[in-house]
């Protein structure tokens, strides 16, 4: 695996440059998109204010203006994530000799398992985790939220949790590639599980237990889904 890892790399920078045309226009989509939900980010935070019931407060001049930039950014990602997608996977599995037919199905469920993590993440993990946190304020004691950081920490968790969704596609093509072999993945369980608690304590947005498993529980299912598709696969 080690003589592998240089190989690896160098196939993806050589990869990478022979992609650049298509990364800018990648990118200006990804500008005019950004540019396009600016004029809807106002109907865009008052859904996310009324799915959360959050009354937002801006303490600098420049703060709702920023906060509208921002999710019009996510946004724009968000909605152009199967386009990123596919030209991630025709970049990197072109040179390790994917074919188009085994492109699309990685794109299909890439797609699918980051919009899975989203939903999840957004119907089920963070309305949980704000209303523990908003748990402790007192008669004395009352949340004023900052509309850019609220806007931030929406953004980033369900980014966060769309592409931790796709471990089980990651093992697949790690072994596709030669990097990892399904013995690997089943020998080193233990510390999956070891390595999924943790990342489950970084990325849900509270300390307790139940949000964590909230994480955890389904990141190890996706773990164990990703070796049962190398087992199918016989990769």
């Amino acid at each position: 695996m080690e003589a592998l890892q240089p190989n690896f790399l160098n196939r993806l920078l050589v990869a990478f440059n022979a992609a650049r045309k298509s990364l800018l226009l990648l990118g200006g989509a990804i500008l005019c998109t950004t540019a396009g939900f600016y004029l809807a980010a106002p109907a865009m935070l008052g859904i996310i204010q009324a799915a959360f019931h959050q009354h937002l407060a801006f303490f600098t001049v420049a703060e709702p203006f920023l906060a509208h930039v921002k999710l019009a950014f996510f946004g724009a990602l968000f909605i152009l994530m199967p386009a990123i997608l596919l030209f991630l996977w025709r970049t990197i599995g072109k040179p390790f000799g994917l074919r188009n037919g085994a492109i699309n199905w990685f794109v299909l469920a890439t797609c699918l398992l980051f919009y899975a993590g989203a939903g999840f993440c957004y119907f089920i993990t963070l309305p949980f985790g704000i209303n523990f946190l908003l748990g402790y304020q007192t008669t004395q004691l009352k949340p004023l939220i900052s509309v850019d950081r609220f806007v931030t920490f929406v953004a980033l968790f369900i980014l966060a949790f769309g592409l931790v969704f796709e471990l089980p596609v990651i093992m697949v093509f790690t072994a596709w590639t030669g990097l990892c072999r399904r013995q690997l993945f089943e020998q080193y369980r233990r510390y999956a599980v070891l390595a999924i608690s943790i990342l489950a304590a970084v990325l849900t947005p509270t300390p307790d237990v139940m949000n964590m498993m909230l994480m955890g529980v389904p990141l190890y299912l996706l773990y164990e889904l990703g070796i049962l598709l190398l087992r199918i696969l016989r990769i």
